[in-house]
């Protein structure tokens, strides 16, 4: 019989694929550009939560603060400033099996919740060898990220924040001269 922190693990880990495969999705067939902003949102947080059952935690932590948090921030203000939504639209839970469906997503979130304080005295599980915890305990948690960041991807990582910043602007003129015209 397998253990019950790997059956979790796994359960776990999947559970996180299909929500981020299902909410990629519905994000790409939302017709309000709002909702699927907050449908990307879920996707990123899935990722996050499968980046820190790997045992990356620092990246887990990263794609909440910069992808979930900051860009996406940035993405609804842009939206909001062309105008692009409206109110009607921002509602994706309009009928009742919507509700239900959240319930029991409720539930279950609280039934897990409930396993794993439950399951709290138990001894920690821990990842077998091969995942980046021996990588991380050896060398910290920021130089195998940095490192390379800084190094190799230095040029990728600047021509980046250029062309986020040259969007940014473009919106800013777009949503000006659209103002102006009125």
């Amino acid at each position: 019989m397998p253990d019950v922190p790997s059956l979790f693990y796994t359960f776990h880990f999947y559970l996180f694929g299909l929500v981020a495969m299902a909410s990629a999705v519905v994000f790409v067939t939302r017709r309000s550009p709002v909702s699927a902003a907050m449908w990307l949102v879920v996707v990123m947080f899935s990722l996050a939560a499968l980046y820190v059952m790997l045992d990356a935690q620092f990246i887990g932590v990263i794609q909440v603060l910069v992808y979930a948090g900051a860009i996406m921030v940035v993405f609804l203000f842009v939206i909001m400033l062309l105008n692009l939504g409206h109110p009607a639209e921002l509602a994706d839970a309009r009928g009742l099996w919507w509700k239900l469906a959240a319930g029991a997503v409720g539930l279950g979130l609280v039934a897990e919740l409930f396993t794993l304080v439950r399951g709290a005295t138990a001894a920690p599980y821990t990842l077998p060898a091969g995942y980046a915890a021996q990588q991380v305990a050896a060398e910290g948690a920021i130089a195998p990220v940095a490192g390379p960041l800084f190094h190799e991807y230095l040029l990728a990582f600047e021509v980046t924040s250029v062309v986020l910043l040259a969007a940014i602007v473009g919106a800013v003129v777009l949503g000006k001269r659209r103002a102006d015209a009125r």
